[in-house]
């Protein structure tokens, strides 16, 4: 160690005896200066002649304020002593703003952590079209297409985002009411505000493309946060109705539906059927009609042969009574397996 880096007598050195100790140790070299004044051209030459730019990053390389030429990933060279800057732009990575809150942690594996202080509700209350104010927390995600256009087109890009974002969705917003925002109209809000703030940012040549506009959290305010959940379970509750009411009603529906088909179908057989079974009996009384036209006395008597047969077939019993004659007169039992027998004889 130099001796004049050691304190003598435990005292500290003087600024002027630092520098006369400095020029001692100067003058024992010729030229020592110079060369330490070379070596230091030379150290910033190549330190400030090249540069890197990561992969999800395109660098912008400017000499002296105007624009050349952009780089991709990769290691570069440009001119030195600050005669050409590079701005690194994360064109590749999905930028997001967040609007009513703010994250502050987000590792993987462990529960996000977001602070929702007073200082950010200026950003999420909104007034809904019938006078309703309601807490709608949200974020938007957006690339860089165009860093050129996105570094100097506008001057500042990222407030203008989140102006003209804040702009459009409270007009989106107020357009509406409230329950719906609440309920059924999130998704349509965000559709349409991501639609409005796409054209507007197209229109300024931002050189930024939206990715997704979000409505990540929308509740009413503290005060009044007690009757909108009343007013959401009465909702709920009648939703609920309806849907057993549909439900029973999808159900019992084509069940009497199958009913009715079902009996219009037997109808339509049976009257089928009565109109083929009268046909056919016309038909058949026509027949006889020809025969009996044909002959008269043979028809006849094979009519009533047929009837008698009919008749007596389903008969299990046959009395035979003679008209003169007064008193009773034998009979013969006809039941099958009976044997003739003869009873009231009378002398």
């Amino acid at each position: 160690m130099p001796e004049w880096n050691q304190p003598p007598g435990g005292s500290t050195p003087t600024l002027e005896e630092v520098l006369e100790k400095i020029r001692q140790q100067f003058k024992r070299f010729k030229g020592g200066p110079v060369l330490i004044l070379a070596a230091v051209v030379v150290v910033v030459v190549v330190w400030t002649s090249w540069f890197t730019v990561q992969p999800e990053e395109t660098g912008i390389v400017q000499r002296f304020g105007k624009v050349m030429r952009t780089a991709g990933p990769g290691l570069h060279f440009k001119l030195p002593y600050g005669i050409e800057k590079v701005r690194l732009l994360p064109t590749a990575r999905v930028l997001k703003e967040e609007f009513g809150f703010r994250t502050v942690s987000a590792v993987p594996g462990e529960k996000s952590r977001y602070d929702t202080r007073g200082a950010y509700k200026d950003e999420s209350l909104m007034l809904t079209g019938d006078l309703n104010v309601i807490d709608v927390q949200w974020i938007i995600q957006y690339r860089i297409e165009d860093p050129i256009r996105y570094l100097f087109q506008v001057r500042d890009t990222p407030k203008t985002i989140r102006d003209t974002t804040e702009a459009i969705m409270r007009r989106a917003v107020g357009n509406r009411l409230g329950s719906d925002v609440l309920t059924t109209g999130r998704v349509t809000v965000a559709s349409e505000a991501k639609t409005e703030i796409q054209k507007i940012l197209t229109a300024y040549e931002s050189g930024v493309r939206l990715v997704t506009v979000e409505l990540q959290d929308v509740t009413p305010p503290d005060r009044v946060k007690p009757a909108f959940n009343e007013v959401n379970e009465s909702r709920q509750d009648k939703e609920r109705t309806i849907n057993k009411a549909q439900e029973q009603a999808n159900r019992e529906i084509p069940k009497a539906r199958g009913v009715a088909e079902q009996r219009i179908s037997e109808a339509e057989g049976y009257a089928i059927e009565r109109v083929n079974r009268a046909e056919g009996e016309a038909n058949r009384f026509e027949a006889i009609l020809a025969q009996y036209e044909g002959a008269p006395q043979v028809t006849r008597r094979r009519l009533y042969l047929e009837a008698m047969t009919g008749l007596l077939a389903d008969m299990k019993a046959l009395y035979i009574v003679d008209q003169d004659q007064k008193a009773m007169v034998p009979w013969l039992p006809l039941e099958s397996g009976a044997p003739p027998s003869a009873q009231g004889r009378q002398p």
